[in-house]
């Protein structure tokens, strides 16, 4: 370090020890510190000079030398030691020198005489100084001399005219040097130019006065300013421009000086070395400088060495790595000498930046310096190494209550010492792990995100091989403080009052203190501004009070704020209000530019009589999709700033969108573009998936990063993958412009651990976590054994199997498949299931297969097995034929599902008083049935026929019909078959049928034509006779409906009354008043006049369970 102090003061060099580490702290048997100090690399002797002091309890050095004494006696390089029966502590090298402000040596200088046009330097050369000093120029009167693009004053202090012009003449050029130290200003001899125009110059082209030719070289050191200037000489003046070759310059850290003819670029770094040029230009030409600049650094660290503190036996390293142009070397001390003249100590040993240091003993403890240099400086650094046995203590205050609030992360402190270095586990009620905590380093405890499950006590246990400490600390999970009721925008008249509303909610334990601001400064001074626990109210406003207040809610842990806009206008008569959209924002300014995040300002437009309600930020990334706008952020309508998070290697440009009740604006115009500087991927693919297609390989996927993830050029993939509890190396492969790898030669379903990282041309993205994915499966081996099926009924039997053994299914198992007339699937864990909707009276053919991913495996052998027979279905149909008064002719047709053997029918009919069963024995017509579960064949069975003889006349029947297989018999009635004798292809029937539809046809007719005249007909007649029907008492033996009885119909001989005492008739077959009193007549399929008897009256409704049925009536319940 180089000071630089005034000769007419005290000098004081500072030297003072501090103890770096708790560990330094925790063994104090070392009190008493010893200063020493060397100038020139020789031992100065305080006492023998009594101008120099050093103060009491430090290592300041006193230089007394305000009594006359010599300041260059004291010049030199000084270094001070501290030292303590553990070891010696170096300090850095200071060079003092005293500051010099020397005088300008007397010249005569001869005035300048120039010809229009021409260029010019005035030379001002001033006095080496110490620091050098500050010059500029300036007349007698000590006016600052104008300068100008033609006028300007060089780095070196001289002054350059790029063309000189007749108000250049004067007498007085003076150059002044100040030197800060000494605090004095010197001059040099005023310079006397003429200018002449006796021969004007022509106009010319540039050419450089500063530097003279066409390339040069400048170097720098990297953290220093770097200053590079060109000064043109031409007529015109020229223009002053630069660029930097393959690159662009920092526009944060470079600025254009002197009228673009000095770049100076600030705090410099190995990126800012290359190719720079400075273009010179007017409208005859052009001419350019090319500067090579190499940025060169002094020493500075990598990895500082660090106090190290190990126990009797321990081992233990200390790294020294520093890094500079050209490469530092690197030379360790201990206690200030040289290692190598140090005593020789067998636990030690030095390997380049490293010093190694294994088994060590008690007495080896000792301060060791580190000293990394190069041409261009040096660093020291001291690493204090400490031996001792210490059992664990936890330095934290006990019972100490941290304060969080909920859902942000908490930390709990455990600092300890010992030596072994102790090992820390914390306790809440169990000891904690798992990814809900972070373990650091140093102790402490980390909870993400903080519940009030979370409160409690917790205890650090610090343990070491020589015993174990503990403390117990609380922590305290409090509710967050926000806003519930932000107060709103207000537009008030003058004179009248206005009220704000701020009402929040905070944790009870804590103490809230609400504030308010005007405009983010406080509240003015006025009785008119009343602040309530909840609100602040503004009484009289007048103009002054327009503008933005804030709500402050405050805890000791958290705070939450709102804020709204306060508008004053005239007590006006209110005009009618016409509302649009608002204006579009306007002077949009990027500010506060760093790499990964800008402020973005702007100014609101019109509002158009609608509060704006937000601002929608948007951008647009001329990089990767020029012309597409994207929703960047939203921000409240009384917000015009934005602080924005942006991602690297985007050229952004930002415009803004208010919003109001009305509408969205017009985007205001576009913000300059800025433009982030590429890094290293800030995450990886997601979605890694690991799966086979093959038996014999292993596909990797992922979901691809987007341009704006990948933060710089040349995005490629890491694939990294190995088999998990096999492989302890992962093998990686990179791909680019992809979203899959496929890994071949896998062994089969085997799991593999695998990982995808992102990086680019900058580095790689941060560490990925590894997903488990399985190789391809292959077809299982083997066939489920034990193969046993168990009938259980007609319709379902039981199929049980024996499991594949596990190495055999080459896969993850997936299920059993039992292979019937249709699959059945049944899950891997089950060794049986049931076999349901079978067929009766068949023979099955049954397989097993395991299967998993990529399908089944062998079949198991073939079980055969036979199902018993069954409940036959239905007859097809079953109908009667032919009938008369004491016999039937009754029809049906086979069942469509045997189930069996057919062995017969059972045929039911009942009367009015019982039913009698009989049973058709074995037909002749029918085969034996076909014992096949699968076949449609035709079995032959024709239509059967049973004539039913001897009935009584007199009866009514109701008959059905069922099938059985196993045969019965009934002696109440016989059965015979007969052919088919169909009345309804009978001629004379037919002719019958059609003359009684013309008879009734014509019925009709007459009866509407005689309504529509009003005339009388029998009807009528009787109603008048009679009065109204529906009240007239009814006979007994009168069943007749009213007017429409007939007096020929007479019961049928034989008959009962039924029990409702309604007489029924039955006739010929063309009877209308049987047609009358029935329901609905239908025909069968083949057009005979069947079941025209099978409706009912509603009155026979309500006595069917008793009612004596009709052989004919008894047909039609068959059709």
């Amino acid at each position: 370090f180089l000071k630089k102090i005034s000769p007419i003061k005290k000098w004081l060099v500072s030297c003072k020890s501090a103890h770096t580490g708790d560990e330094m702290s925790v063994k104090m048997k070392f009190t008493c510190v010893i200063f020493s100090w060397t100038r020139n690399g020789t031992h100065l002797d305080i006492d023998k000079d009594p101008k120099v002091l050093m103060k009491p309890r430090s290592g300041t050095l006193v230089l007394d030398i305000s009594g006359g004494q010599r300041a260059e006696e004291y010049e030199g390089v000084y270094q001070c030691s501290a030292h303590n029966e553990l070891g010696t502590a170096v300090s850095n090298s200071i060079i003092l020198r005293q500051s010099r402000s020397p005088l300008w040596s007397k010249e005569r200088i001869s005035p300048i005489i120039a010809q229009k046009g021409q260029s010019l330097i005035l030379r001002c050369r001033p006095p080496a100084g110490l620091p050098p000093p500050i010059i500029f120029w300036m007349d007698n009167n000590f006016q600052r001399l104008p300068q100008s693009r033609r006028v300007s004053q060089a780095l070196n202090g001289d002054l350059f005219f790029s063309n000189i012009l007749p108000e250049d003449s004067r007498s007085d050029y003076i150059c002044y040097a100040r030197f800060p130290h000494t605090q004095t200003i010197q001059q040099k001899q005023p310079i006397s130019v003429l200018i002449v125009s006796d021969n004007p110059v022509d106009e010319r082209e540039p050419v450089f006065m500063v530097p003279s030719e066409s390339v040069s070289s400048a170097v720098v050191l990297r953290g220093e300013i770097l200053e590079m200037e060109c000064i043109a000489d031409g007529l015109p003046t020229p223009a002053i421009s630069w660029v930097k070759h393959n690159s662009e310059i920092p526009s944060g850290r470079a600025s254009f000086l002197n009228f673009s003819k000095t770049l100076r670029i600030t705090d410099v770094s190995e990126a800012d070395a290359g190719e720079y040029r400075c273009i010179a230009n007017n409208h005859h030409g052009s001419v350019h400088h090319t500067i090579r600049v190499t940025v060169n650094a002094a020493p500075y660290w990598i990895s500082a060495p660090r106090n190290l503190v190990l126990a009797p036996g321990e081992m233990g390293i200390i790294t020294c790595r520093a890094a500079g142009r050209p490469k530092p070397s690197i030379r360790w001390l201990m206690n200030g000498l040289p290692i190598e003249n140090a005593p020789r100590d067998p636990s030690r040993s030095v390997e380049g930046d490293t010093l190694i240091f294994s088994e060590v003993q008690t007495g080896s403890s000792a301060v060791y310096q580190c000293n990394a240099s190069n041409e261009y400086g040096y660093l020291l650094s001291n690493a204090f190494v400490n031996v001792l046995a210490e059992p664990p203590r936890v330095l934290t205050l006990p019972n100490t209550v941290y304060q969080v609030i909920m859902n942000k992360p908490a930390l709990l402190e455990c600092v300890t010492f010992g030596s072994p270095a102790p090992t820390i586990t914390w306790f809440k009620d169990s000891m904690l792990e798992g990814n809900a905590y972070v373990f650091h380093e140093n102790g402490t405890l980390e909870i993400h995100m903080s519940h009030p499950s979370n409160s409690g006590k917790y205890t650090c246990v610090a343990r070491n091989s020589l015993s174990l400490s503990e403390n117990h600390v609380y922590l305290q999970v409090k509710e967050p403080t926000r806003i519930l009721r932000p107060p709103e925008y207000r537009v008030v008249q003058r004179n009248r009052d206005v009220v704000f509303e701020c009402k929040a909610k905070h944790d009870p334990s804590l103490v809230p203190t609400m504030t308010w601001l005007k405009d983010d400064g406080e509240l003015p001074d006025d009785e008119r501004f009343r602040v309530d626990s909840d609100s602040l109210t503004i009484t009289d406003v007048t103009e002054s009070d327009a503008g933005r207040y804030t709500c402050i809610m405050n805890t000791t842990l958290d705070q939450d704020s709102a804020s709204a806009q306060l508008t004053v206008v005239e007590a006006l008569p209110t005009p009618a209000v016409i509302y649009e959209q608002p204006g579009a924002p306007t002077d949009l300014e990027l500010t506060d530019l760093v790499a990964r995040s800008v402020q973005l300002t702007w100014t609101p437009g019109e509002e158009h009589n609608s509060r704006i309600k937000k601002f929608l930020i948007q951008y647009e990334d001329a990089l990767h999709q020029s012309g597409v706008w994207h929703n960047l952020t939203e921000v409240p309508g009384t917000k015009t700033t934005a602080h924005l998070k942006l991602s690297p290697y985007v050229h952004y440009s930002f415009r803004v969108l208010a919003l109001n009740n009305v509408g969205f604006s017009r985007p205001s115009m576009p913000s300059r573009q800025y433009r982030t500087s590429p890094a290293a991927p800030d995450e990886n693919p997601t979605e890694v998936k690991g799966h086979g297609t093959e038996h014999n390989n292993l596909v990797i996927t992922w979901k691809p990063l987007t341009p704006q993830q990948a933060n710089g050029p040349g995005l490629e993939y890491k694939v990294m993958w190995r088999q998990q509890g096999i492989e302890t190396y992962w093998t990686s492969v990179s791909v680019a412009n992809v979203s899959k790898f496929v890994v071949s030669g896998t062994p089969t379903f085997v799991p593999y651990e695998v990982m995808v990282q992102a990086l680019n041309d900058y580095g790689p993205g941060p560490k990925p976590g590894a997903v488990i994915g399985y190789s391809g499966e292959d077809f299982p081996s083997a066939a489920p054994g034990d193969v046993r099926v168990l009938v259980l009924n007609s319709t379902l039997a039981e199929v049980r199997w024996s499991p594949v053994p596990l190495e055999s299914v080459r896969g993850r198992l997936q299920g059993y498949k039992v292979q019937l007339s249709s699959h059945h699937i049944f899950s891997p864990n089950k060794t049986s299931g049931k076999l349901p909707d079978l067929l009766p009276y068949s023979i099955y053919s049954l397989r097993v297969t395991a299967f998993n991913g990529r399908g089944e495996g062998p079949t198991s052998a073939t079980q055969r097995f036979e199902t018993p027979e069954g409940v036959p279905s239905a007859p097809s149909f079953f109908k009667v034929s032919t009938f008369d008064l004491d016999s039937l002719m009754l029809e049906w047709g086979p069942p469509y599902e045997r189930n069996g053997r057919l062995t017969g029918y059972t045929f039911k009919y009942q009367t009015g008083e019982e039913t009698c069963p009989f049973t058709l024995g074995t037909l002749t017509a029918l085969p034996a049935n076909k014992r096949d579960a699968h076949s449609n064949d035709d079995l032959g069975f024709p239509q059967a026929y049973a004539t039913s003889q001897n009935l009584s006349p007199s009866r009514l029947f109701k008959a059905e019909e069922s099938t059985h297989v196993s045969c019965s018999s009934s002696s109440s009635s016989s059965a015979m078959v007969s052919p088919q004798v169909d009345i309804a292809t009978q001629g004379w029937f037919i002719g019958l049928m059609s003359a009684i539809a013309l008879l009734i046809l014509i019925l009709l007719i007459i009866c509407f034509i005689k309504r529509n005249k009003g005339g009388k007909y029998p009807v009528k007649e009787k109603e008048d006779a009679h009065g109204d029907p529906e009240i007239q008492p009814m006979k007994e033996d009168d069943i007749t409906f009213g007017e429409y009885s007939d007096e020929d119909h007479k019961p049928l001989k034989g008959s009962r009354t039924p029990s409702g005492g309604t007489d029924k008739r039955d006739g010929s077959d063309d009877s209308l008043v049987d047609c009358g009193d029935s329901g609905d007549t239908e025909f069968s399929e083949d057009g005979s006049f069947i079941g025209q008897y099978s409706g009912k009256s509603d009155r026979d409704t309500t006595h069917d369970s008793s009612e004596l049925l009709s052989p004919v009536n008894a047909m039609n319940s068959f059709v």
